[in-house]
C-alpha cells in the first residue's frame, strides 16, 4: 500500500508540472521575443541606465520567475524604465508565452 501512495503522489506532481508548463506556448513565445532580444539577446551586454549592470540572460530561467518579473515591471513593483514600458504592453498570455519560450531551452 505504501508503494501505491508513492505512485499516486508522483503522478500528481507530474500532472502539476505539466500544467505549469502548458500555460505558455513556446512557438508563440518565439514569435514575441523580438522585444526582448535587443538587450537580453546580446552576449555580455551592459546597460548604463539607471546604473551600469550586466543584462541577465533569459534562456533557461524558470517560467514562473519570468512571469513574476514581468508582472512586477508591469505593476511598478520593479522600476526599470525600459522593462516597465515593455511589460506594460504585454498581456498575461504574452508573458506566459515568453516564459515558455525562454524556459524551454530554445534560447540561450
Amino acid at each position: 500500500m505504501r508503494t501505491g501512495w508513492r505512485w499516486i503522489l508522483l503522478g500528481a506532481f507530474a500532472l502539476a508540472a505539466g500544467a505549469a508548463q502548458a500555460a505558455g506556448d513556446v512557438a508563440a513565445g518565439k514569435l514575441k521575443k523580438s522585444m526582448c532580444e535587443g538587450c537580453h539577446g546580446l552576449e555580455g551586454y551592459r546597460t548604463a541606465y539607471p546604473k551600469v549592470y550586466s543584462v541577465p540572460r533569459l534562456g533557461g530561467q524558470h517560467p514562473d520567475y519570468i512571469v513574476k518579473a514581468l508582472e512586477a515591471y508591469k505593476s511598478g513593483a520593479r522600476s526599470h524604465p525600459s522593462m516597465k514600458g515593455i511589460a506594460a504592453s504585454l498581456t498575461a498570455q504574452d508573458m506566459e508565452d515568453l516564459a515558455a519560450y525562454y524556459s524551454s531551452g530554445a534560447a540561450k
